[in-house]
């Protein structure tokens, strides 16, 4: 496996599929690196914690990171290539890439999505991949991503790969490192609640029901192509999570 530093040691190549991420890989990850390494010749990994993202100067300083451990992961996966530039931004930057996104978690995350459009788009410039691959936990940013690809004819094919859960349900995410035991509990309900929710009436209301004491940034329904999704963040103490459950079709 090479590890690239600078985007002028980057090569490009066909058959290449890309896999973004913020490091602090686990299980949900490998399940992109393993997705992309069935469809494609060649994986590229990035590994770059975007602070144009976060909305919250703490949540970028707390943000886990580990990438003597992140590199590992990926070698044992078979990643060919993880790019891990220092910076993305170079003196000056003044683009940016402003998606006209409506929902809770964009009204929740005040240029949230400006932050994962811009680097999403840069990537793709940069590493010319066939295919990229994310994760269904994240549904608003894969529909804020395929809205980019399609209105500015990105010539890359979007892939979602379906939650990783832990055995009790709870979605794997980087930042439950972050929760307490007590915290890691209470964050159950979020999980358990979404799940409350099939079948019912009015799930926005059963899902916040069966919270469990949980305060919600939010609880919405979202129709993301022909999925509909109900969608959740909360807050645990001072992590923030979300989570989502398909109620129709499927999310492609």
């Amino acid at each position: 496996m090479k590890v690239v530093r600078t985007i002028d040691e980057l090569e490009t190549a066909p058959g290449t599929g890309l896999v973004p991420t913020m490091g602090a890989f686990h299980d949900g990850h490998r399940a992109l690196f393993r997705a992309a390494r069935a469809e494609n010749e060649r994986v590229v990994v990035s590994l770059f914690v975007n602070p144009a993202q976060f909305d919250e100067p703490g949540d970028l300083e707390a943000y886990p990171r580990d990438e003597a451990r992140d590199l590992a992961i990926a070698e044992a996966e078979g990643v060919d290539v993880v790019f891990a530039p220092a910076e993305l931004y170079p003196k000056g930057f003044a683009t940016w890439v402003v998606s006209d996104v409506t929902g809770a978690e964009a009204d929740s995350r005040p240029g949230h999505f400006r932050g994962v459009a811009t680097i999403c788009l840069k990537l793709f410039n940069i590493v010319r991949p066939e295919r990229a691959y994310f994760g269904q936990k994240d549904a608003q940013q894969v529909a804020v991503i395929r809205r980019l690809v399609r209105d500015l004819d990105v010539a890359v094919e979007i892939r979602v790969v379906p939650t990783v859960r832990d055995a009790d349900g709870l979605a794997l995410s980087s930042r439950n490192v972050r929760l307490s035991p007590e915290e890691r509990d209470r964050a159950l309900g979020l999980s358990r609640a979404l799940e409350a929710a099939l079948g019912a009436p009015d799930p926005v209301a059963t899902a916040r029901a069966a919270l469990n004491g949980l305060e919600p940034d939010y609880v919405e329904v979202l129709h993301l192509g022909d999925a509909m999704v109900l969608a959740a963040a909360v807050r645990v103490g001072s992590t923030r999570l979300i989570d989502n459950i398909l109620l129709e079709g499927e999310i492609r």
